[in-house]
């Protein structure tokens, strides 16, 4: 865990080295936001409007729509998941900005500081010694964040009930307008309350499900509070491009030819 105030911001750091599962892999929306310091060979992005090359890696705010990432045979990488609203402090620009639209760490940290970073990253001795650089490169760089404070309880309303709040509840309790609240919303993790309650609704309805097991649609859409079966497969397929039963599918696949992989339960083989 890292220590405070970024704990605050911050689900872990990793490192990550090696061949990946599959050449393709898509990551459907989650609520969190990443920066990945790349140290190995580039690899590519893609969304639904282009694919570009990242070779000293990228941030990337919370997605609202699948990211397909390529890697090359072999990777190695350090990076950081933020919860939503954790990377607003690092940015210079508005989250909104970056709203389905990957960017370099060189175009939010300038070029002298990410050569510098990363050529210490790639001397460093082991595994520990990188994460322990990449957090104080962090606590380096936070800074005072205008509205951080609204927004984050907020946000934590929102996790705390998996996205079960009304908004306009929120907006209520915390003294300002349902349109303030969604401005600092987008600024500061780059989508409205609504869509952030989406995500965590969406992203545990699916790590409820059992790929190993048979699986009860009607009952799964009903305990996560979805009209109805329609409903539940219209969030699927704009979350994920992908129906219910073919998700599972692909998601056995990766079960039956990585078994207990790091990477199984988010992740899914793009090839």
């Amino acid at each position: 865990m890292p220590r405070p105030p970024l704990d605050g911001l911050i689900d872990d750091l990793y490192y990550l080295e090696g061949t990946p599962p599959y050449a393709r892999l898509t990551l459907p929306p989650m609520p969190s936001a990443v920066l990945i310091v790349n140290l190995g060979a580039p690899f590519r992005i893609s969304t639904d409007i282009e694919t570009a090359e990242y070779a000293d890696g990228c941030v990337v705010t919370m997605p609202t729509r699948a990211l397909e990432f390529s890697y090359p045979p072999r990777t190695r990488s350090v990076g950081v998941h933020f919860k939503p609203w954790g990377l607003a402090p690092f940015l210079p620009m508005p989250a909104a900005e970056l709203c389905n639209r990957p960017v370099t760490v060189e175009q939010v940290w300038g070029r002298p500081a990410v050569t510098e970073l990363r050529d210490r990253l790639a001397t460093a001795d082991g595994p520990h010694e990188m994460l322990t650089l990449l957090e104080q490169e962090l606590m380096r760089r936070l800074r005072e964040t205008a509205g951080l404070g609204l927004v984050l309880h907020t946000s934590r309303v929102i996790a705390a009930t998996t996205g079960g709040v009304a908004i306009g509840d929120l907006s209520v309790a915390a003294g300002v307008s349902s349109t303030h609240l969604a401005q600092r919303f987008k600024e500061l993790i780059g989508v409205t309350p609504k869509r952030l309650a989406r995500t965590y609704r969406f992203a545990a309805t699916v790590f409820a499900i059992n790929p190993a097991g048979p699986v009860d649609w009607a009952d799964l859409a009903g305990d996560a509070g979805y009209f109805d079966q329609a409903h539940f497969g219209h969030e699927f397929r704009a979350f994920t491009g992908l129906t219910p039963t073919r998700y599972v599918e692909v998601r056995r696949r990766f079960l039956r030819e990585h078994p207990g992989h790091a990477l199984d339960g988010w992740p899914l083989p793009a090839d």
